[in-house]
């Protein structure tokens, strides 16, 4: 072939190939898909109404996480090639603990509460086609170390309540405490969201973190290069037992 017939041959390839990656890339990216983040769910009229008249006494008491729980993670993946990022999002319905409210006078303040998830039960929610993320959930539990270290736990600190905590109304607040994963025991801020509706409760909460505070490093891929950052969510179901 004369170099006159090979230089637009060449072109042509380049312009096919070019072609070809960006349809992969949209095509890639449009089945990328991950749930939103964990949070309260919409009250029923008869929570509601109980809430309603039962206001103002209603928040105090021990309060046990339930069946229909969720705890689990959020972290951002960038696949090679690719210009936009995804989000890996995993979770667990293995969650214990119990919260306890107290009242003084009008206020209400969470005076303890300790959160235990098994690490062992988490399981990826998003997908990405062309790769199986149960995959995924065997490299973080080697990283997490669970045959060794199987929980992770929060220890909330005390915290005052706005006043509406009891009246039905979902209120938002900055929680202190304590978080351990990998044997490491940190101090962290969770930002918490709760509605108590007569004798139930719900609880939603995330904690913005680095693993590689805890000795974890980002798990390795292949393709894949995981950010530390890690955002642990969680949705609570509770009951008041006393």
């Amino acid at each position: 072939m004369s170099r006159k017939l090979l230089i637009p041959v060449v072109a042509v390839a380049a312009l096919v190939v070019l072609g070809a990656a960006g349809a992969y890339a949209y095509f890639f990216s449009s089945l990328r898909t991950a749930p939103p983040q964990l949070a309260l769910t919409s009250p029923s009229a008869t929570a509601s109404a109980s809430a309603s008249s039962t206001s103002g006494a209603a928040g105090s008491g021990t309060w046990v996480v339930g069946s229909g729980s969720l705890a689990g993670y959020r972290v951002t993946e960038q696949f090679v090639g690719q210009s936009s990022s995804h989000e890996a999002v995993a979770r667990t319905g293995a969650v214990s603990g119990q919260l306890t409210i107290t009242q003084s006078g009008s206020g209400y303040q969470l005076s303890s509460g300790k959160i235990t998830v098994q690490l062992s039960g988490l399981a990826s929610v998003d997908s990405v086609a062309g790769y199986n993320v149960t995959n995924r959930d065997r490299i973080v539990q080697r990283s997490l170390d669970v045959q060794s270290y199987p929980t992770a736990v929060f220890e909330a600190e005390g915290v005052t309540l706005p006043a509406e905590a009891g009246s039905g109304q979902a209120v938002t607040v900055s929680a202190p405490g304590r978080l351990t994963i990998h044997g490491v025991t940190k101090s962290v801020t969770a930002t918490l969201q709760l509605r108590v509706s007569g004798g139930t409760a719900q609880l939603a909460g995330t904690i913005a973190t680095n693993m590689t505070d805890f000795g974890v490093s980002p798990p390795t891929i292949g393709f894949t290069t995981v950010q530390p950052a890690v955002t642990i969510e969680v949705a609570l179901n509770l009951t008041r037992s006393a």
